[in-house]
């Protein structure tokens, strides 16, 4: 299980060895020359819904929407995840972290995985999107269910063991649009609702299709997250210290962290025609190249590989996920301030940390099941 812990020495190993080779199910690539071709060559490889299946109807907006249409939605959903919006919804997420670790603080000790990092970003999903904080554990079963679901085996069966999860969560949110159609409110659903494209507002398929992303993206990938970064801190208290001490480089080791560890060890492209990359080809149709091994300790894009970030070394190390694809999802800002929030005040009030972490499988993400 190091591999899933700690996998940059992996990703080194494999980037010099094979940075290009065949898998039974796709061409991974680990070069960060061939990762940003497949990436940005949207003519070449495809985000659409065989890239990954989660048990969705149709594309999730806007990552499984290719170039040129996926402008359209970016247009739509960027102004609502603005530095400006964040900032304004800051000071909640700051007193909902204190409110979670005074749960246990008297206690001396916690479970991180199960007492913060799942119940924080799910919360704040909640109150982002304007649904009720009741249905926290409703929300937790479904994006395990489909993410992980129960009786997949593999890829090949993905979509019917999580096609019954998926279904409950459109039938949530068309009740909820219904909701907020109704009951306009200051929230981000009522604000995409209201929002339109050349005159005209989202379709309901459309909203549907943006909101099931939301939840995939707001709940397991901040979670696993918040479990990478708080491990990491612990194995490196000289780091906690220097956030504690330092507090104005935190955006940047957000972004560091990200970069270093962030959970989701690949991106899923497919093949729209026979492509050649290296000595592996790619088929059409059947084959997908999967860009794995983020570019993380690459000295080719980073001049300090291996450092601990600071504002003078930010310019020099190589951007984090949310900058190599166009697809990436326009709430990264809204994470981005919950990371914030959660390294600041936890790294402060959390003063010991001695974590024997459980981790389960890499894919899609790596993710920690206990960390006591």
């Amino acid at each position: 299980m190091t591999g899933i812990a700690e996998p940059q020495p992996m990703y080194k190993a494999l980037r010099e060895s094979t940075p290009v080779f065949r898998a039974p199910q796709a061409v991974v690539l680990s070069r960060l020359a061939d990762i940003e071709m497949a990436l940005k060559r949207t003519d070449l490889f495809s985000s659409n819904m065989d890239a990954v299946d989660l048990g969705n109807l149709r594309p999730l907006i806007p990552l499984q929407i290719d170039p040129p249409e996926h402008a359209k939605y970016r247009r739509i959903l960027d102004p609502l995840f603005t530095p400006r919006e964040m900032a304004r919804r800051e000071p909640y997420v700051t007193e909902l972290v204190n409110e979670m670790i005074d749960r246990f603080a008297a206690r001396g000790e916690c479970d991180f995985h199960a007492e913060f990092a799942v119940p924080l970003p799910c919360t704040v999903f909640l109150q982002l999107l304007g649904l009720p904080l009741e249905d926290l554990d409703k929300f937790l079963e479904w994006k395990d269910g489909v993410i992980r679901p129960a009786g997949s085996t593999g890829y090949d069966d993905r979509h019917d063991a999580s096609a019954g999860v998926a279904q409950q969560i459109y039938e949530y949110f068309d009740r909820a649009i219904d909701d907020h159609v109704a009951n306009p409110r200051d929230d981000v659903l009522s604000a995409m609702i209201a929002a339109q494209i050349a005159g005209e507002p989202l379709s309901r398929e459309e909203l549907l299709d943006i909101c099931f992303l939301f939840l995939i993206a707001g709940l397991d990938t901040v979670t696993d997250s918040l479990d990478c970064f708080f491990v990491y801190l612990a194995r490196h208290p000289e780091h906690r210290r220097q956030l504690i001490e330092q507090p104005d480089i935190l955006p940047h080791a957000v972004e560091e962290l990200l970069r270093w560890e962030t959970p989701v060890p690949g991106v899923a492209r497919v093949a729209m025609r026979d492509v050649e990359v290296g000595a592996a080809r790619s088929a059409r149709a059947n084959g997908s190249a999967r860009c794995s091994a983020r570019p993380t300790p690459t000295p080719r894009s980073s001049p300090i590989p291996n450092w601990w970030t600071s504002p003078a070394t930010r310019t020099g190390t190589a951007p984090s996920a949310a900058v190599r694809t166009g697809a990436s999802a326009p709430t990264w800002r809204a994470w981005s301030c919950g990371w914030r929030c959660a390294n600041s005040t936890a790294a402060s009030r959390i003063t010991r940390s001695s974590p024997a972490p459980s981790w389960s499988t890499p894919l899609p993400c790596a993710r920690c099941k206990h960390c006591p």
